[in-house]
């Protein structure tokens, strides 16, 4: 069994100059072996979960760990953010990533970036008290500040780009086939 540790991992500081040269270079990797072996860049992406306590649950993601848990009010501990907490993390963490990969390509340069993703949830769903509501979220707001020297036309153009091209939002607005299946262990 897994243990309810949580592992995190210090960002390092990096400049302006360095994350431009860092994005330039991993970009261009990538298209190089994209256009050597289309096959290349099909990723599988894969995390290990066991449950703990009484409702939480120790993730394993490649070297990292994290729990996932619920508040009081959902049967938890509140050892960490809840699921749909995650989502919604995943969801601004991956805008973050794809608005630093296209103002790199695009030229269009910012200063600083923070996304506040919210999501309304009819909780009536998961109890069995409505089958007619979403289980899921119902709406999902992202609010994205960024500073810097464009106008605010070519922000939008930007966030247009992002929009085509990040993965996790791509999740949220797009059914996505799952295939669920129980072992008696």
């Amino acid at each position: 069994m897994t243990t309810g540790t949580t592992t995190q991992t210090a960002v390092p500081e990096i400049t302006a100059d360095d994350r431009a040269a860092r994005l330039t270079e991993a970009g261009t990797a990538w298209a190089d072996r994209i256009a050597a072996d289309r096959t290349s860049s099909h990723l599988v992406n894969r995390v290990k979960s066991e449950g703990i306590g009484s409702v939480a649950t120790t993730v394993r993601a490649g070297k990292h760990n994290f729990i996932v848990d619920e508040p009081a009010p959902l049967a938890g501990d509140d050892a960490g953010p809840s699921p749909v907490e995650y989502a919604l993390g995943a969801l601004a963490g991956c805008q973050v990533v794809v608005y630093r990969l296209y103002a790199q390509q695009l030229g269009i340069p910012f200063d600083e970036i923070a996304i506040t993703a919210e999501g309304d949830l009819d909780a009536a769903r998961l109890f069995g008290a409505d089958e007619t509501v979403r289980a899921g979220f119902s709406e999902v707001r992202l609010s994205i500040e960024i500073s810097g020297p464009e106008s605010q036309e070519r922000y939008v153009e930007l966030k247009d780009a992002v929009d085509a091209h990040c993965p996790v939002l791509d999740i949220f607005q797009n059914p996505t086939p799952v295939t669920t299946t129980v072992t008696r262990a």
